[in-house]
């Protein structure tokens, strides 16, 4: 077995925290694990917890807008994982101690498809990734490196459908995502590329 099945394998069997209780599905990841650009969520929603894929529901299908906007396709050219790999009850803020039993989970995946830019959704992510005291509201689009890595936040696809007003925000650091990824990657990334 290579290591990202490895990897997978003990994801779909940890019971490192209470979330393993009641979740559904382990949700692991999708998309191509060889991407050089690495979409990270806070923790699946009721309908990942069900069908066991990251970003499928609403804010799911508002992503995938975004995405195509600048050329990327969750089925060839990115990866998407999460924070944590099961449901947070109701949707909630995945806690710290959730976030500490899962994280080496993430820290492997990432080591595994070795990204060159890593995009945080939301602030729980951009909290742990890029700084602890990370204020989205302020610094989202912008950029820090990291030990070979570019990091950036966006807002949650979730946060844009409860408040349309951010998404002109969310527009302009899609482009600066879609400059650097020019700038950064190896290869082009054009809609449906694969790699």
């Amino acid at each position: 077995m290579n290591p990202w099945e490895e990897l997978k394998e003990e994801c779909l069997h940890c019971h490192r925290c209470n979330l393993a209780e009641t979740r559904t599905h382990v949700v692991f990841g999708a998309g191509n694990p060889q991407a050089e650009v690495l979409f990270v969520g806070e923790g699946p929603g009721e309908t990942e917890d069900q069908l066991g894929e990251p970003f499928v529901g609403r804010a799911g299908r508002l992503l995938d807008d975004m995405l195509s906007l600048i050329d990327l396709d969750r089925g060839s050219n990115i990866y998407i994982a999460n924070m944590v790999k099961c449901r947070p009850p109701r949707n909630r803020d995945p806690l710290n101690v959730e976030q500490d039993a899962c994280i080496h989970h993430l820290e492997r995946q990432i080591r595994l498809i070795g990204p060159k830019i890593i995009v945080c959704l939301g602030r729980i992510s951009a909290l742990r990734l890029i700084r602890p005291d990370y204020r989205i509201t302020q610094e989202h689009g912008q950029w820090t490196h990291r030990d070979g890595i570019f990091l950036t936040a966006l807002y949650h696809p979730a946060a844009l459908l409860r408040d349309p007003a951010k998404r002109p925000d969310t527009f302009v650091d899609l482009k600066g995502l879609q400059a650097k990824i020019r700038e950064v990657c190896d290869r082009t990334y054009e809609a449906g590329a694969a790699r």
